[in-house]
């Protein structure tokens, strides 16, 4: 499960002063559902989500990841969740075996349980074809596919996924919702960021909308159209976080 209290995170900024980017976030996700966080660029949805992988640590306020608080055992919930970020980068001169093989090692599985869990995911992601290609040599979506692959080869009970389909093909991006719905049918926990709001209708079994660093909106699909008396959750959004006027002025900032 993945449960976070009261989350703030503050930056000193020279021009700025203090920047609050995450502002008393409460949520939980539990096995088995996917939760989506939704936000414009800025909004803190994706510092929030380093608090939970414990690349960063919050000014105020505790999460826990498996049973694992963030600040306090790092390394126990780094053993429990795998981290996609939006952007991750690949050993150019590995092939994509060799690259979830590196990343099997580092969180300690011996070489038949990654040999093992390899096949597994290339025929879960569809990598057969790249899997003994080198990295450098790659397509965005097989990149994107090897990078999940790495990320998930210690198979974590949690995982968070930032902008998983962010500049795939319509089709690789089918592929990766598909392993993401499985996930959640095999028991996992899963945060799920996305812009692409046909992902968020899809996949999350409960939807929070961040905006300026708070937790605006919160529940099902179904609880959200009622709230807001819209069916389309693009509209849903920009009514949530207070109309486009303040979407664009979250922008420009």
């Amino acid at each position: 499960m993945i449960e976070a209290r009261h989350l703030t995170k503050t930056f000193k900024d020279k021009k700025r002063g203090t920047i609050t980017a995450v502002d008393d976030v409460s949520f939980t996700c539990r096995p088995g559902q996917i939760y989506g966080l939704l936000g414009a660029n800025g909004a803190g949805k994706t510092t929030t989500l380093r608090i939970l992988a414990t690349l960063l640590k919050p000014t105020s306020g505790a999460a826990s990841v498996a049973g694992h608080d963030v600040v306090a055992e790092p390394e126990s919930v780094r053993a429990n969740v795998g981290f996609l970020a939006a952007s991750t980068a690949l050993y150019g001169r590995l092939n994509a075996r060799e690259m979830i093989a590196y990343f099997g090692r580092l969180n300690g599985m011996d070489d038949p349980a990654i040999r093992a869990r390899i096949d597994v995911l290339a025929h879960e992601l569809d990598m057969h074809d790249f899997l003994d290609r080198r990295c450098d040599k790659f397509s965005t979506g097989m990149k994107q596919k090897t990078s999940i692959a790495r990320t998930l080869v210690h198979d974590p009970a949690v995982m968070i996924f930032d902008e998983p389909t962010l500049g795939l093909d319509v089709m690789t991006a089918r592929s990766i919702v598909k392993f993401v719905r499985a996930c959640r049918e095999r028991g996992k926990t899963v945060i799920y960021s996305t812009h692409v709001m046909s992902e968020v209708e899809k996949l999350c079994d409960t939807i929070g909308i961040i905006h300026d660093g708070r937790l605006v909106a919160e529940g099902s699909l179904e609880q959200l159209r009622a709230r807001y008396g819209e069916q389309d959750m693009e509209e849903i959004f920009v009514k949530a976080v207070g109309g486009e006027v303040a979407v664009a002025a979250a922008l420009n900032r």
